[in-house]
C-alpha cells in the first residue's frame, strides 16, 4: 500500500489545497489529465471517495479531510527529513559523526576540532567515545563517518590510515620499588600485578602482546574501561599499568619510559570502504590526514 500511495500523496495535498484540478496541476507542474487520473486511482486503491466533484472544482469529503490531516503530517516529516540531510551535507555547515578512544577525549580531539574549525567554523560534530571494536561496528552500521582508533584496523571493508604513534609508559605508584627509576625494561615488571583495560580494548591487546614479547604473561588484578581509572588504581597501590601519557600529570604515580620492547601504540583513522563522503566529512578527513606524525602528544 505504501508503494501505491506514496507517489500520489503530494498530488492529493495539492488538489485539496486548491480545490481545483487545473490550478493544482499548474502548481505541481504536471498535466491536468495526469493529476485527475492519479486522484481517481488513489480513491480506487483506498476504496474511499475523497472528493466531491463539480467540473474541475473539487471539495473534500469527510473521509478526504481526515486523510488530508495525516497526509500533511507525513509530507511535513518527509520535508523535514530532506532539510536535515541537506543541512548535514552542507559544505560550510554540515555534520561529521566522529568516534575516538577515551584516552583522546580530554586533549587530542578537542584540539583537533578547534584547529579544524578555524577554517570550517560552522561544521557540527556528533562525538562518540568508545573502545576500538565498538567504534568499528558503529562505522559498519553507518552511525559514524570516521573514527580514531588503535591498533589501526586491517579489514577488507574498511579503509584505515596510520596517523601517529604514541609511547606507552609503565605507570607505578610513587612509593613503588621502581619509582626512583626513569627507564625500565618491561621484563623487570614480570612479577608485578597489573591493572589493565578489559579484553576487547585495543590497549589491552597491545599490553598483552608487549608482555609476551618481554617473556611473561601479566598477572591481572583489575580490569577497567578507562585509562584514568587505571591510573587511580595504580596510585592506590593496586598494581602497575602500561598507559599512554596523561593529558595532566596525576599525583601518586610515576611514569617510566619502557626501553624494551619498543612500547608504542599506533593510532589511525578509519572509515567504511566505498561509503560516499559528504563535503564536511571529506574536509575533516583531509584535515586528519594532513596531521600525520603530528597528531598526538608524546
Amino acid at each position: 500500500m505504501r508503494l501505491l500511495l506514496a507517489p500520489r500523496l503530494a498530488y492529493f495535498a495539492g488538489v485539496a489545497r486548491h480545490e481545483h484540478v487545473t490550478r493544482a496541476a499548474q502548481e505541481l507542474g504536471v498535466p491536468q489529465s495526469t493529476l485527475s487520473r492519479a486522484m481517481v486511482r488513489l480513491e480506487q486503491d483506498l476504496g474511499v471517495v475523497l472528493f466531491t466533484r463539480k467540473g474541475r472544482t473539487v471539495s473534500l469529503t469527510p473521509a478526504g479531510r481526515d486523510f488530508l490531516a495525516s497526509v500533511e503530517r507525513a509530507l511535513g516529516e518527509v520535508e523535514r527529513a530532506a532539510e536535515s540531510v541537506r543541512a548535514d551535507a552542507d559544505p560550510s555547515g554540515g555534520k561529521v559523526a566522529f568516534g575516538f578512544l577515551h584516552t583522546m577525549g580530554s586533549e587530542t580531539v578537542p584540539e583537533l576540532i578547534r584547529a579544524f574549525r578555524v577554517d570550517h567554523p560552522r561544521v557540527r560534530f556528533t562525538l562518540v567515545q568508545n573502545y576500538g571494536e565498538a567504534m568499528i561496528e558503529r562505522l559498519r552500521a553507518g552511525e559514524l563517518d570516521l573514527c580514531l582508533t588503535s591498533p589501526v584496523p586491517d579489514a577488507p571493508d574498511l579503509v584505515a590510515r596510520r596517523l601517529d604513534e604514541q609511547r606507552l609508559r609503565l605507570v607505578v605508584p610513587d612509593d613503588h620499588r621502581l619509582a626512583t627509576r626513569k627507564r625500565i625494561r618491561l621484563a623487570e615488571a614480570a612479577d608485578e600485578t597489573f591493572v589493565t583495560l578489559e579484553p576487547g580494548y585495543g590497549l589491552r591487546r597491545i599490553t598483552d602482546a608487549l608482555c609476551a614479547e618481554a617473556g611473561f604473561s601479566p598477572r591481572v588484578a583489575f580490569e577497567g574501561e578507562e585509562a584514568e581509572t587505571l591510573r587511580g588504581l595504580v596510585a592506590a597501590g593496586l598494581g602497575v599499568a602500561l598507559l599512554p601519557p596523561p593529558a595532566v600529570p596525576r599525583p601518586g604515580v610515576v611514569e617510566l619510559t619502557v626501553t624494551a620492547p619498543r612500547a608504542i601504540r599506533e593510532v589511525g583513522v578509519a572509515w567504511l570502504d566505498g561509503h560516499p563522503d559528504t563535503p564536511p566529512v571529506a574536509a575533516f578527513k583531509k584535515f586528519l590526514l594532513s596531521r600525520r606524525g603530528n597528531l598526538l602528544p608524546d
